[in-house]
């Protein structure tokens, strides 16, 4: 069977697995359920919806463990410090030294975390209905493997340890940009900062716009924008880098499931989302 060549509206080509285009990933439930489809809005946003207060209910719920949390801080401290590898203090007071810069990083913490994500997931609906399923499916799982983190590794961020000098941008500068900060703290687990989330959605959004845009200043900003997710989770002393690879890890595995599941990585799925194969009607004959 020859490839199917699906047209993209930019004028691009690209090869689409055959198996995919043509629906025989497998036969029977599991593989209309792994077959690539257009997605039903009302459906997406329930589902989203629900994981994420589902998401919000898990992690809060998880004992915050306040005295490991806080054991589990200085290890890493000093584990950085041992590598020479401990540069969040220093980048915390320089940027603190500058109030509207690490002003912006705090509502940068704050909001750009869910409106970017969700603008991604919009904008692969309308545009990459093939690869939304895909992509989402990266998501969730990358979510749902972090709780697991939170449970089996409570972590005080920086800015609480105890003797750590680290400096609380939130507290200091007045601001709304962190859930675990001034009266905001009571609604979410202040202990759950490995592995960061800021990483593991931000690495999602770059790597979706950098293999999926087409216009190349969207491509670099898709790499910027984990890179500065980096920065200002450091810079607001809300992670440790290594709560970073935390969420890098996690994304790996989210990666690994879809690709597992639907036998390719979202951006090698085809762009429109495959017109359902009918079934061969079943030959009759006269006795």
């Amino acid at each position: 069977m020859s490839d199917s060549t699906v047209t993209e509206p930019e004028g691009r080509e690209e090869v689409a697995d055959p198996r995919t285009v043509t629906g025989e990933v497998g036969r029977g439930v599991l593989g209309r359920l792994r077959r690539p489809r257009r997605p039903r809005l009302w459906f997406e946003i329930l589902l989203i919806a629900v994981s994420y207060w589902t998401y919000s209910l898990i992690r809060n719920a998880v004992p915050e463990q306040r005295a490991a949390a806080l054991r589990n801080a200085d290890w890493i401290w000093s584990v950085e410090q041992h590598l020479g590898v401990a540069v969040e203090r220093s980048v915390n007071h320089a940027l603190n030294s500058a109030p509207w810069l690490i002003v912006g990083m705090n509502y940068y913490y704050a909001t750009l975390h869910f409106v970017i994500t969700l603008g991604v997931l919009v904008w692969l609906y309308r545009w990459h209905p093939g690869r939304y399923a895909a992509a989402r499916t990266v998501l969730f799982a990358t979510t749902g493997v972090a709780l697991l983190g939170y449970y089996l590794f409570p972590l005080a961020p920086p800015r609480l340890m105890r003797g750590g000098h680290f400096v609380d941008t939130v507290m200091v500068h007045h601001t709304w940009g962190s859930m675990a900060s001034g009266d905001l703290k009571h609604m979410s687990n202040q202990y759950a900062a490995m592995p960061s989330m800021h990483i593991g959605w931000s690495l999602w959004c770059g790597l979706a716009i950098f293999a999926l845009a087409s216009v190349p200043w969207a491509r670099a900003l898709g790499l910027l924008y984990p890179a500065t997710t980096l920065l200002v989770i450091v810079a607001t002393a809300n992670h440790f880098w290594l709560d970073a690879l935390g969420g890098l890890l996690c994304l790996a595995f989210g990666v690994a499931v879809a690709r597992c599941w639907y036998g390719a990585l979202p951006h090698a799925l085809p762009r429109p989302a495959p017109a359902p194969v009918p079934r061969p009607a079943q030959a009759t004959g006269s006795p």
